[in-house]
């Protein structure tokens, strides 16, 4: 579908308007984002590591140098507004096509365009929203034509360039990425909408939830302002207080704020309740933060953490599950991808829990913490250099694999100036339990070794020498 106007963002072919924002024939009856668009590069709020004096998006508008371009960034953090005020600043005509209505008809129209506006001595710019929608041969019929300068390319995607555009295409473009809005600048942002609409004033606390709810989208925030400010209209108030608000956003806020104290109960009630190996409570609360607005790649990072904290040697997969529906997201986004995030959210529930690794990396930092930096051992020090080999390094060194069974029984790893420590304690739960049955035959080897014995001590096993070895763990849960 080959379009030509957005509601954020002006037409390049309008003459030069006052300054100040929005248009200045927009009236009051234009939707809010209309009457907030830029009309230039200073009245663009965030991005300013792209568009500072001196950074690099900014420096291609000063010097007058267009080029194509991949604009990558989360929904409505302005890829389309930047692309309409390159097309403005250059003169260009503009073309606006959104890859997920069009296809091969529509970028041929669009080149007969180009080659009018080219006749006309007029640069073209043609901009491709959600251009990973375009597969492999729709995103090729570009290369002809950006090769022969027909048109300058500009294509916006919320999705990882490297993955889904062409590598010939990307290849031609700079990859741009857009940073989703701070929290200052939706406030911002909310303060111009809300004064553009006859609403004088916002309490603080308010105008702060009225940011988070927008997670960085400033689309989101301007159709939260337009009903904000229409529900203070109909109150005949002149200002938001937080019972406005909740009652102007009541269905998408759901009491949810994601900076404050129920954020963090919200993610330990996750937390608990897969630790607790309740899938259906895990759901539900995973759910919650979804429907809040959280974004669910943190959630993703999450349970990444569960996976190791709460379940790991008793069951590995649950952290290669984990990071496969992370990047399942990635690749999908919302709300598709979260489909793979609840899935691992039931797993990482109803899988086997460990906090083995846990507990003993924790003891690990204590113990580096209390013996500092000992001396490696001389037999484990590498030796690349005569001068080593000669001071001793390497010395004495037993290569495992030349020993029987691949384990050099009774050797020490530890340094010398410490004692050797028992950090890891493996739980009698899934795949740990056979761990722990390797681990106590490997010290049954090793204390044999030691004693300089020919065979294993009379009655000596290795179930019960890991029942010995979870003996003395001390127990007690890490916190969230």
């Amino acid at each position: 579908m080959v379009r030509s106007a957005d509601l954020f963002d002006p037409d390049p072919s309008e003459p030069a308007r006052p300054q100040g924002p929005g248009p200045a024939d927009a009236g009051a009856e234009a939707p809010l984002a209309e009457r907030l668009r830029p009309r230039g590069i200073d009245e663009v709020i965030g991005q300013t590591h792209l568009l500072a004096p001196g950074r690099p998006l900014r420096l291609a508008f000063d010097t007058r140098r267009l080029h194509s371009m991949i604009l990558w960034g989360p929904p409505g953090v302005g890829k389309t507004t930047l692309a309409r005020l390159i097309a403005q600043r250059f003169g260009a005509h503009f073309i606006a096509i959104s890859a997920v209505l069009a296809g091969v008809k529509e970028i041929r129209e669009a080149v007969v365009q180009a080659q009018a506006a080219r006749a006309g001595g007029q640069p073209t710019l043609v901009f491709v929203d959600e251009v990973h929608r375009f597969n492999k041969s729709q995103q090729d019929a570009f290369l002809p034509h950006v090769e022969s300068g027909l048109f300058t390319f500009i294509g916006a995607t919320t999705e990882n360039p490297s993955f889904e555009v062409n590598s010939a295409l990307l290849s031609r473009a700079t990859v741009y990425v857009l940073q989703p809005l701070q929290p200052p600048e939706l406030e911002l942002l909310a303060r111009r909408g809300l004064q553009a609409s006859g609403v004088a004033d916002i309490e603080p606390d308010a105008l702060r939830l009225l940011a988070e709810h927008a997670d960085g989208d400033g689309r989101r925030l301007l159709n939260a302002v337009e009903a904000v400010a229409a529900t203070a209209r109909a109150a005949g108030s002149a200002s938001v207080d937080m019972a406005l608000l909740q009652s102007a956003l009541a269905e998408t806020l759901r009491r949810y704020d994601k900076g404050g104290d129920q954020f963090y109960d919200v993610i330990s009630a996750l937390h608990k309740s897969v630790r607790g190996s309740d899938p259906d409570a895990s759901l539900y609360w995973f759910t919650r933060m979804v429907d809040g607005g959280v974004d669910a790649a943190y959630i993703g990072r999450r349970l990444i953490r569960m996976a190791s904290e709460d379940i790991g040697l008793a069951d590995p997969r649950a952290l290669s599950l984990s990071l496969d529906a992370m990047a399942a997201y990635e690749r999908l986004g919302s709300p598709e991808g979260e489909l793979a995030l609840a899935q691992a959210v039931l797993y990482l529930a109803l899988a086997p829990k460990s906090n083995a690794a846990y507990v003993a990396a924790g003891e690990a930092r204590e113990l580096v913490r209390r013996h500092g930096s000992a001396p490696v051992p001389m037999h484990l020090r590498n030796a690349p250099t005569r001068l080593m080999r000669e001071i001793g390094a390497g010395a004495a060194y037993r290569y495992a694999h030349d020993e029987p069974g691949a384990f050099a029984a009774g050797e020490r790893y530890f340094p010398q100036s410490m004692p050797e420590a028992r950090l890891y304690r493996p739980t009698p739960r899934g795949l740990e339990a056979r761990l722990g049955e390797r681990l106590a035959e490997l010290r049954r080897l090793n204390r044999q070794a030691r004693a300089g014995l020919p065979g294993a001590a009379a009655g000596e096993d290795a179930s019960g020498d890991a029942a010995g070895d979870r003996a003395d763990d001390p127990g007690g849960g890490p916190s969230d």
